[in-house]
């Protein structure tokens, strides 16, 4: 959440949050007079230009590796030592020859001109007497989708230990890292501003990180500036956590792997799909390489990251330090080297899988749990498409993955969301249009998918499922600018804005001018609710007036009597446009068969527009079609040997289904199963009234354990022919809307509450303490919850 110690600065017409500068006294420093030049790659800076449009040549390598050491002396352990650290790009802190933080800094971009910090508590790791503080920095040198580049390398540290100050100056030392180097051809596609690693392991300077080595021939860093200092700016706080570190591990074919190397690649295989750096233990002559790259080197077709070492001789170690992903990690060692050790280290986005789901069909357990890893392999430094081609926050993944960790992650892990969701904003243009992804240099918008953004699925579901109303408030000044840039037609409907790139879905048969008036509808209704939020009463009338012009006349416009089509449109009936019309609310009951049958003979959408196709099933209450339509179209994915599900249908097959194998905004059922399926969803924001209203289908049994801020909401549902259950725990300082189901063309006979009936002969009886009958509606008898536990019975 927002830290109330930052001050607001204007920016763009948006609000970033930024350190006052008279809170640092240290110096930017960094090495020069080396004689080492970097040159920023010609074809990374080309700013918003699509892969078709590039020449096909790849980009040149960049970047470099740097090392830095302090020695001090305590007259104690201290109580109280805390390190504010900054870079340009990564780092990894050592005190005393002991790791501290592994891959610390986050990329570059909290707007287009400052950089983000870390601050580390030490206090644990320094010791009475001599103590040696070490760093290595590694400088990508260049932007792409996911980091806006400085153009200089560059470290700050700032500790305060026991109230005396640390500073990096000119008394630290420092030198380029000798092994480190470019591998060649081919080098990872523009999108990612990581480059390949190479070590060559003969240039090594063994143990620099420990206390004792001799760094008298090392240079004196060379100080900048201070905060605030060009390139590098104002300095932000990290608003997420350091990684979660797993540990060195084993690979699941231990057993399997070999003890003296043939030269041909050893598959050393992973449990999931996951972010990992590999490690190996080898023994062999020196000048030899080896190759580490993953099974999805090649993720999403072009090529992405990989590494090199080069041996020295006899028994060695090494742990390559930019992580890859997959099920796979390649070595491809030379003959003859015996291997003693082959592991890696699992890193990720620091929070845990406290929310569950079990029910009685294991297709949707399985892809559950396949949903759950893709949307942990998209977390890092952002939300991101995929961790191998892109890792970029395109906030049409971004939509669907924040909705997604509501359910299956504790709630550190809504903090990616609001880190994404300041970004997206102070990155707004001065003409108000905004753009994904950011941070990086790809400026061109996607009209729809920053009307999803902004609005009820994106701005407005973060909100209500984390009450966190200062990001609102915010924020809200930039999506009414954007919204602004939206005019309404002569028509009565919203005039199409192409943008950047008129991305309406991947797949054929869009009526993209449906799509437009969907998606700013549900800005509208987003923006709508913002505003009666944070107090802007006087911009509701004329949201509410672009609201009902809209409702005026969509159907009118599109509405053929059978299905929606916009004049015009010539190609296939499109689910997308009628998913948009049933979850806007613009829809009619009365269409609600006719929609139906689209959704059952129509499926044209990406997994991405899946999501609205099975959310507009349930809102029309056909949740057995949701159920069974989920079913066939996800079923090639989750009947698949990857732990992970896929950017498009079929990866692999004949047809569309392109794409990378690990997109987590194919995980929208997995929020569906919760929000509807077991009818868990907030009522008013941050939980403090959430409702269970349960929609179980053809389901029998479901187990969930929903995460919320005000703690666990544990449910179990059992769906019988005669009877239905509910047992329920309640975390405090919420209320419970707790729905009874009714039968289908049938009654309720009795409803009892923890032993005692409470509903019988059409009406509700004496209530225990904690429970109010509240009404009886066409699908649901509705009671009203204190926390506890509850157990609920009807009977039919």
């Amino acid at each position: 959440m927002i830290d109330k110690r930052w001050i607001g600065a204007a920016f763009a017409g948006s609000v970033l949050m930024v350190s006052g500068a008279d809170s640092w006294q240290a110096s930017w420093i960094g090495v020069d007079g080396t004689g080492i030049e970097i040159t920023p790659n010609p074809e990374a800076v080309k700013e918003g230009v699509p892969d078709k449009k590039r020449k096909k040549k790849m980009p040149k390598p960049s970047g470099y590796w740097t090392c830095f050491r302090k020695g001090i002396k305590l007259d104690k352990a201290p109580d109280h030592a805390v390190a504010k650290i900054a870079v340009d790009s990564k780092y990894w802190l050592w005190i005393n020859g002991e790791q501290v933080v592994f891959e610390g800094q986050l990329k570059r971009g909290p707007n287009p001109k400052d950089t983000y910090y870390d601050t580390v508590d030490l206090s644990a790791h320094l010791k009475k007497g001599d103590n040696t503080i070490a760093l290595l920095v590694w400088y990508f040198g260049k932007s792409g989708f996911s980091h806006n580049d400085s153009g200089k390398a560059g470290l700050i540290f700032d500790a305060s230990i026991d109230d005396k100050p640390l500073l990096s100056d000119a008394s630290w030392k420092t030198i380029i890292h000798p092994a480190y180097g470019f591998t060649g051809a081919p080098h990872p596609n523009i999108r990612l501003p990581e480059s390949n690693i190479r070590f060559d392991a003969q240039k090594d300077m063994l143990d620099w990180q420990m206390p004792g080595f001799d760094d008298s021939q090392w240079l004196a860093a060379t100080e900048y500036g201070t905060v605030p200092c060009d390139p590098w700016n104002n300095l932000i706080l990290r608003p997420i956590p350091l990684w979660k570190d797993f540990g060195l591990k084993d690979y699941v074919n231990v057993d399997e792997l070999p003890s003296v190397s043939t030269g041909e690649p050893i598959i050393a295989k992973l449990p999931y799909n996951a972010q990992i750096t590999p490690y190996l233990k080898v023994e062999g002559p020196a000048g030899q390489l080896i190759d580490l790259r993953m099974d999805n080197y090649r993720g999403g077709g072009p090529p992405n990251v990989r590494a090199e070492y080069v041996t020295r001789a006899g028994v060695q170690e090494y742990e390559s330090l930019g992580w890859m992903n997959g099920h796979e990690m390649h070595y491809t060692i030379p003959a003859g080297f015996k291997i003693l050790a082959l592991k890696y280290r699992e890193t990720g986005y620091d929070t845990e899988f406290t929310g569950t789901f079990e029910c009685d069909d294991e297709f949707f357990n399985r892809y559950r749990q396949k949903a759950l890893r893709t949307l942990y392999v998209t977390m890092r430094d952002t939300y991101f498409d995929c961790p191998d081609r892109e890792r970029a926050q395109w906030w049409g993944d971004a939509v669907n993955e924040l909705g997604e960790a509501f359910y299956v992650l504790d709630p550190r892990s809504s903090d990616l969301a609001q880190k994404g969701i300041l970004e997206l904003m102070n990155w707004q243009k001065d003409d108000g249009t905004i753009f994904s992804p950011v941070p990086g240099n790809y400026t061109r918008e996607l009209p729809m998918q920053m009307l999803n953004s902004v609005g009820y699925f994106g701005f407005w579901t973060y909100y209500l499922y984390s009450g966190d109303l200062e990001t609102i408030r915010t924020v809200y000044p930039g999506v009414k600018r954007y919204l602004e840039v939206w005019q309404i037609g002569d028509d009565g409907l919203v005039i199409p804005r192409k943008g950047g790139w008129t991305w309406g879905d991947w797949g054929k048969d869009k009526d993209m001018t449906i799509l437009y008036n969907g998606w700013f509808y549900l800005a509208l209704k987003g923006q709508k609710l913002m505003a009666e939020a944070v107090g802007e009463t006087a911009d509701i009338p004329v949201i509410t007036a672009r609201m009902k012009s809209i409702e005026a006349n969509f159907n009118k416009t599109f509405w053929t009597g059978k299905e929606y089509r916009s004049p015009g449109y010539k190609g296939s009936t499109d689910d997308r446009a009628h998913a948009l019309a049933v979850i806007s609310g613009l829809a009619q009951p009365e269409q609600y068969p006719a929609i139906l049958e689209v959704f059952r003979t129509e499926e044209h959408c990406s997994p991405y527009m899946e999501k609205y196709v099975g959310e507009a099933l349930y809102q029309m209450r056909f949740e057995e079609d949701a159920i069974a339509r989920a079913k066939k179209r996800y079923n090639y994915m989750t009947a698949h040997e990857y732990t992970t599900l896929f950017e498009g249908w079929e990866i692999g097959r004949k047809g569309f289904g392109g794409g990378t194998i690990n997109h987590a905004w194919s995980g929208g059922m997995l929020t569906l199963l919760s929000q509807y399926g077991a009818g868990v969803a907030p009522v008013t924001p941050g939980y403090e009234t959430y409702q269970v209203l349960p929609q179980m289908g053809s389901l029998q049994f479901i187990k969930t354990i929903v995460p919320s801020v005000k703690g666990d909401i544990k449910l179990e549902l059992h769906n019988q022919t005669d009877a239905f259950s509910i047992n329920l725990v309640s975390p405090e300082h919420t209320e419970a809307m707790v729905g009874l189901p009714k039968p289908s063309g049938g009654s309720v006979k009795h409803i009892t509450a923890n032993g005692e009936t409470v509903w019988e002969d059409g009406q509700a009886t004496q209530l225990p303490n904690g429970l109010r009958f509240v009404e009886e509606t066409e699908h649901y008898i509705k009671f009203s919850a204190r926390p506890g536990d509850w157990k609920f019975s009807t009977f039919y």
